[in-house]
């Protein structure tokens, strides 16, 4: 039975974004990696955000979090400005974007720091951060909870490769694209890169490939490989991506924490149901600037886009 009590942490950013699309712009809106996974994640379980902010950072946006029942005891204020970014996306292609400026700010000095609540929760997920970072919340965490997934980027695999591969020995779900798992793994097939990588210890990969959806390979109950393909559910319009995967992984691994199991008692079925439930909420961030959409939401919408997506890609 889904249990929405369940708690997951994530471990991650909150930002302020400066995007321009085709559609238009937005400037200083709220953003960042923990934001965008907490605010998905909170349809389906009660998240802890780990992470730090300036004392700039806008009052409203703490009482948006804490009405979602998001829990910011790790939430780090800090004099200076939040972390910034400004990206441009392509007008013709959105799966192209340009990086204008980046500010990290008070997230030059981030270092996680978690109390007795935070150690004792079930589900981690270690947002899209340095590997040493990640790894130091796991080791603050003594004992490893039922789930870790991690998320990372090319940064990482170009300049941090030993501490990531480190740290995947240690986590449950990885998260990757398709270019970072070949340039990670060196293998050029995603099929048998996603292999070497449960090789490591992870039980499940998740391969993300934007708007063709994604590809997993897990491990089954009974140790056997299961790979499933999800399309991404075709929305209109299409406004700004920017957060659609973190919604993704927000989504995926809420279910997961609705669900309650540790992760060798996660059948192919949760995880299946799980990559669906993270494909919509994506769906529905696209649909906006930042969390303009991904903030009304409600369980009957998710609801009903589930069903549609099951009637989308059955057979019968």
């Amino acid at each position: 039975m889904l249990n929405k009590n369940n708690k997951i942490l994530v471990v991650g950013s909150v930002a302020y974004d400066s995007v321009e699309t085709h559609a238009g712009k937005r400037v200083d809106a709220l953003g960042g990696s923990a934001s965008y996974f907490a605010l998905s994640a909170s349809y389906f379980a009660r998240p802890t955000i780990v992470a730090v902010i300036g004392d700039d950072f806008e009052q409203s946006h703490i009482e948006l979090m804490e009405s979602r029942n998001i829990d910011l005891s790790g939430l780090q204020i800090e004099h200076g400005d939040t972390f910034r970014w400004a990206g441009k996306y392509d007008p013709n292609n959105l799966n192209y974007r340009e990086t204008i400026d980046t500010q990290l700010n008070v997230f030059a000095e981030f270092k996680p720091i978690l109390d007795e609540k935070h150690k004792s929760t079930d589900v981690f997920f270690l947002a899209n951060i340095q590997p040493d970072l990640q790894m130091d919340v796991l080791n603050q965490a003594g004992e490893k909870p039922k789930i870790v997934a991690m998320d990372s980027m090319n940064l990482w695999i170009e300049n941090n490769k030993e501490d990531l591969l480190q740290l995947i020995h240690k986590v449950d779900i990885v998260f990757l694209d398709e270019t970072e798992l070949r340039q990670l793994t060196g293998i050029k097939d995603l099929i048998e890169a996603s292999k070497s990588i449960i090789g490591m210890g992870p039980r499940v990969v998740i391969i993300k490939k934007g708007e063709h959806g994604l590809l997993m390979n897990s491990i089954d109950t009974d140790n056997s490989f299961s790979l499933f393909a999800c399309p991404a559910l075709p929305v209109d319009p299409v406004i700004d991506p920017t957060g659609a995967g973190d919604s993704f992984a927000g989504g995926f691994m809420g279910y997961l924490t609705s669900v309650g199991k540790g992760i060798t008692e996660i059948s192919v079925q949760d995880l299946r149901k799980a990559a669906v439930y993270g494909t919509i909420m994506g769906s529905f961030t696209v649909q906006g600037f930042s969390i303009e959409q991904l903030k009304l939401v409600s369980i009957e919408q998710i609801e009903k886009r589930y069903n549609e997506f099951i009637n989308l890609t059955t057979v019968s």
